[in-house]
């Protein structure tokens, strides 16, 4: 018999793709692609993707999808942002305020007026889920700090309209971001959506805060080291899930 055999105590592969743990450098490959736009890049999803209107937990969003690839080892996946063209308002009632350099902070008037470090230019009400998309931005851009950091159009952007977001892709195509992945499940790739890292300097350090926060777990399994390695569920388990992309608006706010 032609049968390429293994000790039964040798791990070997036993189909589907592979998943994977820690953090990676990626690139964004495309935004919101449509079904054959998937194809040309060899992800192999069978319908085709809605990205407007998508009902969540009994609430109503628009999608941003950014598809990212690893090189080594290659693989793909995607980040999922929640935004809706409302503005997004804490649980205690005071609305989310951003500006043009891409600082988020939360006040009942201008954040300005509470927080000294919080600029006027381009003051105004934050959309839901944009704070996330501006944090991955800052980090995918390499925007210095104190530099523009805003969309052109981020009425368009909250409706679904993320031509602004293709052309930044298309300018810095070679631009690279880390992520930190996890698995949901033991079968579902997630990426974690509360912090997102420059190429430099590396600061791992950054994610351990972040993920040590009141509002910064990861609802996934990951590896404590944080080092990018392939998947096994003898990882660290996460408690309830929250919709990713989906936050509860606390009144934390940061400068950058």
């Amino acid at each position: 018999m032609a049968i390429a055999s293994n000790s039964s105590e040798k791990e070997v592969a036993s189909g589907g793709a592979s998943l994977y743990v820690g953090i990676a450098a990626v690139k964004v490959i495309a935004v919101n692609p449509t079904l054959g736009e998937l194809h040309a890049l060899n992800i192999n999803l069978k319908n085709e993707p809605n990205y407007v209107g998508v009902s969540i937990g009994g609430d109503e969003y628009n999608k941003v999808v950014l598809w990212v690839q690893h090189e080594n080892p290659s693989f793909t996946t995607s980040i999922d942002f929640l935004i809706k063209p409302e503005p997004k308002v804490s649980q205690s009632g005071k609305a989310q305020w951003t500006n043009a350099i891409g600082q988020f902070a939360y006040a009942e008037n201008k954040a300005s007026e509470q927080y000294e470090w919080f600029k006027d230019e381009g003051v105004r009400k934050a959309f839901v889920g944009e704070e996330k998309l501006i944090d991955f931005i800052k980090a995918f851009a390499n925007v210095a700090n104190g530099d523009n950091c805003a969309f052109d159009a981020p009425q368009k952007v909250a409706n679904g309209d993320v031509t602004e977001l293709k052309e930044l892709v298309k300018q810095l195509s070679d631009n690279k971001v880390r992520v930190l992945l996890g698995v949901k499940d033991g079968k579902y790739q997630q990426v974690y959506d509360k912090h997102f890292g420059r190429l430099k300097p590396k600061r791992d350090d950054v994610f351990i805060k972040r993920l040590n926060d009141d509002y910064g777990a990861f609802k996934a399994e990951y590896n404590a080291s944080l080092e990018l390695e392939t998947y096994s569920p003898d990882l660290i388990t996460p408690d309830a899930d929250t919709p990713m992309g989906v936050d509860q608006g606390t009144d934390d706010s940061w400068m950058l």
